[in-house]
């Protein structure tokens, strides 16, 4: 079997598959997407008093404060895990889990931790991508803006989503001379770049899942770690930030990659 029966035969499967979950991926993405937002939500309620304090003591802003940041986060993450959930002012929704983004990016200085600032990018792409699946005709924040094809502003969400979410996979890049290593970084970069470009979109993005998932279950393992040690904390809340990007690549697989793509332009050549 060549090279190009092959490539054929995954797309036979990758479509199969598509048929018969098309009725529940998009509703399995949103779940995957929020769900970062939903752990941390709950983290935030059941680790009150040490959120607090931790924003006290790193940025001396008083108890008053503290308190009103936990609580913003608190709300703002569950508040909007519901409405996502619930398709109701989604779009208020993703803007609202933006601003939270932003907030923890400067609050918990990821801003100069490049690892977990590219994961929060990630983060973020996936949202958009919601943000772009939530628009609807005659309910579009754009209301009154002209249909352009290929320019409207949902495909450029699409393609920014999509460029974001392959951030996730170069924090998993493996620098060293191992045989394996040196291959994971080959078909992994080769994945993400098909991905950004939106060529062999939905095969690409599919495997991507399937990659993210064996890792993820593998090296982010929470439950093995007992609750009271650090580790845990940390390794839950990679665990379920990874599981929102496996959440915004099946939106890649279930919506497609929009008109700003390899393979929307295929179809005019």
């Amino acid at each position: 079997m060549g090279q190009e029966d092959l490539m054929n035969t995954a797309e036979d499967v990758a479509d199969q598959f598509l048929r018969v979950t098309k009725q529940y991926l998009p509703h399995l993405a949103r779940l995957c997407l929020i769900s970062t937002f939903l752990e941390d939500g709950i983290r935030m309620w059941f680790q009150w008093n040490e959120q607090r304090d931790y924003i006290e003591a790193t940025w001396s802003c008083g108890y008053f404060l503290a308190t009103c940041f936990v609580l913003l986060n608190l709300i703002g993450q569950l508040g909007g895990c519901v409405l996502i959930l619930s398709r109701n002012f989604v779009q208020y929704a993703c803007f609202g889990l933006f601003g939270i983004i932003a907030l923890q990016t400067v609050a918990y200085s990821i801003l100069w931790d490049l690892k977990f600032l590219m994961r929060n990018l990630a983060l973020g792409g996936g949202l958009l991508l919601l943000l772009a699946e939530s628009r609807s005709e005659g309910k579009s924040m754009f209301a009154g803006v002209p249909s352009m094809g290929e320019s409207s502003p949902k495909q450029y969400m699409q393609l920014g989503g999509r460029v974001l979410l392959v951030l996730m996979f170069m924090t998993l890049l493996h620098f060293d001379s191992s045989f394996f290593s040196i291959l994971q970084n080959m078909v992994g970069t080769a994945l993400i770049i098909l991905v950004a470009i939106g060529f062999k979109t939905k095969l690409a993005a599919l495997t991507l899942v399937v990659w993210l998932l064996a890792i993820n279950v593998y090296f982010n393992a929470f439950w093995t770690i007992p609750a009271y040690k650090p580790m845990h904390d940390f390794l839950k809340y990679d665990f379920f930030q990874t599981t929102s990007v496996i959440g915004g690549l099946l939106l890649v697989v279930a919506l497609g990659p929009g008109g700003v793509s390899m393979d929307e332009k295929k179809k005019e050549w």
